[in-house]
C-alpha cells in the first residue's frame, strides 16, 4: 500500500494558488468590488446604480441620478478607502462617477 505524503494545505492556500497560476485576480477583484459597493453604499444608493465596473485600479460607477453622482463626488476618496478597507488590500486608486 502507498504511503501518503503528509502535503496538507488548507483550502484557501489550494484556490489562491490556483488563482495566481490561471492569472484570475482581475476578475476575482471585478466581483469582490461590485459586491463590495453593494453592501457598503446600502439600498439608498444601489436603487440609482446601474453599472460597477473595476478596470485596472479604477472603478466606475454609472448612476442614475445627477443629484446623487454629484454627492458622492465630494466624497471619493472616501468611497475608494472604504472598498479597500472591505477588502482588505489596495485595489481601487481612483473613482469615476458616470
Amino acid at each position: 500500500m502507498a504511503k501518503r505524503l503528509n502535503n496538507e494545505s488548507t483550502i484557501g492556500a489550494v484556490l489562491q494558488q490556483i488563482i495566481q497560476v490561471n492569472k484570475l485576480q482581475p476578475g476575482m477583484d471585478q466581483i469582490d468590488v461590485r459586491e463590495a459597493w453593494r453592501q457598503l453604499m446600502g439600498n439608498g444608493v444601489n436603487t440609482y446604480t446601474r453599472n460597477v465596473v473595476l478596470k485596472g485600479s479604477t472603478l466606475y460607477v454609472e448612476l442614475g441620478s445627477a443629484v446623487l453622482r454629484e454627492e458622492l463626488s465630494h466624497g471619493k476618496s472616501k468611497i475608494v478607502k472604504m472598498i479597500n478597507e472591505e477588502l482588505g488590500r489596495d485595489v481601487v486608486r481612483d473613482v469615476v462617477l458616470r
